[in-house]
């Protein structure tokens, strides 16, 4: 190597390929964790599945409910989930909680199709349903592709009712017609952003009428007549359910060389998944570990089940309560001693669209994890911007378990932007930062990310558990 050649070794930041140079028995190991991650994603496609295939891959490993649990000691492993939406789950370590704890948080909420309260309608002899959007989508996306319906029904006596049409083989889907090219003459003139409103994402349902030509609404009358006789409802029960509308599209692997995911809800359903799995493989930490799956992320972290609610700080009152540690500003020492990643995506780098990137500082798919430092849009408007000491010390840990990371942020300066749940985290004084996968086509209804990135995720939290 020339001298030249040692000097651009040692000074340049290079962004490596993540697959060169990888051995036989890494790269078995790459694959078969993104097959169970794809079984994952296909079992998990709403919050409340990631929350009940996370609870049961728990309890499969030795956690138990925390309120089940008189005393805690190190190494016992705990979790809570706060109201089938989002949960929390820890192994406690030999240091007091007031010394800090190890938190790594990623959201299990998707851009999806939900239902209005009174969705029932009929149009044309067609059984139609209204809905309201949730997150942020192109709209356009989400027409004539196949849907699946998921969700939940309760009523009044408190009974609830679990719905899955769709992901089976042999069940019926949905969708969402868009108008033909022949007759959208006027639509194409639209701003891409209008070409679909959002009152026109109407979910058609059927067409055959009820048989009994006396009554009106005839179609309508059948498919509800379909639900009732499966699940025991009635139009009135949808008032209190919370029914969503997505892909009904398989995680498949992608590429002929198999190397990419392409699945629906990979943000933040993959940060979920590594981050989970990198909990699973801690014993008796230092310092406390703990694990977030959150809900509401897409739509501003506020509500019951979202980051900013008290149910996060009623679970580390719980551990400090268990420890006979609950003194009266134990809860904000903890917090103010504690590290956290906020594990959330980030937009790769899409050659199909070049002019959206700032090369230098995308994270680019096959390169690794990211480490982003602030988000927010424009003038780091609405940004959590991580400490330099916090990414120097991530940089640390992920340097020294040979996990292969990248910096970036999310697209060009007043471009666009975006915001994670790393704001809640460091308004509770803990010091944070945001470190996930990126993702081509982010909020699309088929995410594609890298195969390495995935399992460079996992290995970097584990990591970051274990300090």
């Amino acid at each position: 190597m020339s001298e030249g050649k040692e000097l651009k070794e040692k000074l340049f930041n290079v962004k490596k390929n993540g697959w060169e140079n990888q051995s036989d028995e890494t790269l078995t190991e790459i694959f078969k964790f993104a097959d169970e991650y794809m079984y994952y994603l296909n079992s998990s496609k709403t919050e409340k599945e990631i929350v009940s295939n996370s609870k049961e891959i728990l309890i499969k490993n030795g956690f138990i409910d925390i309120e089940q649990k008189e005393t805690l000691e190190a190494g016992d492993k705990v979790f809570y989930v706060n109201h089938g939406r989002s949960l929390y789950a820890a192994v406690i370590g030999e240091e007091p909680r007031t010394n800090g704890m190890r938190i790594i948080a990623a959201h299990g909420d998707s851009p999806r199709i939900d239902l209005k309260q009174n969705p029932f309608y009929e149009d044309s002899e067609i059984a139609m349903l209204k809905t309201h959007y949730y997150g942020g989508i192109k709209k356009y996306q989400w027409t004539n592709i196949p849907l699946s319906m998921h969700g939940t029904v309760v009523k009044p006596n408190g009974e609830r009712i679990e719905i899955s049409i769709g992901e089976n083989d042999i069940d019926p889907v949905f969708t969402i017609s868009d108008l033909l090219p022949h007759l959208a003459a006027e639509q194409m003139e639209r701003k891409l952003k209008d070409g679909v409103q959002g009152e026109d994402l109407n979910i058609l349902m059927g067409s055959i009428p009820y048989s009994d030509d006396t009554v009106t609404e005839r179609v309508k009358l059948n498919v509800l007549d379909l639900l009732n006789q499966k699940y025991g409802i009635t139009e009135v029960d949808f008032i209190s359910s919370e029914i969503e509308f997505v892909p009904a599209f398989k995680a498949r692997s992608l590429g002929l060389d198999y190397s990419m995911v392409g699945a629906y809800g990979q943000d933040d359903k993959v940060c979920c998944y590594t981050a989970l799995r990198g909990l699973l493989n801690i014993e008796t930490p230092k310092k406390t570990a703990v694990c977030v799956l959150t809900d509401k992320e897409e739509v501003g972290f506020n509500g019951v089940t979202g980051m900013c609610t008290l149910r996060f700080e009623d679970f580390i009152h719980e551990m400090l309560d268990k420890k006979s540690e609950n003194t009266p500003s134990a809860l904000q020492r903890t917090f103010t001693k504690s590290k956290a990643i906020s594990a959330d995506v980030d937009a790769g780098y899409d050659p199909n669209y070049p002019s959206a990137f700032e090369r230098n500082n995308t994270s680019y798919i096959g390169k690794g994890i990211t480490i982003v430092k602030y988000t927010g849009s424009r003038g780091k408007s609405g940004a959590s911007e991580a400490p330099s000491e916090m990414v120097a010390e991530l940089r640390r840990i992920y340097e020294n378990a040979g996990v292969k990371y990248q910096a970036c942020e999310l697209g060009k300066v007043d471009k666009g932007g975006g915001g994670t749940i790393a704001l809640t985290l460091a308004n509770r004084g803990m010091e944070v930062v945001d470190s996930g996968v990126p993702v081509i086509g982010m909020h699309s209804p088929y995410e594609i990310t890298s195969k390495y990135d995935v399992y460079a995720a996992y290995k970097g939290y584990e990591a970051f558990y274990r300090g």
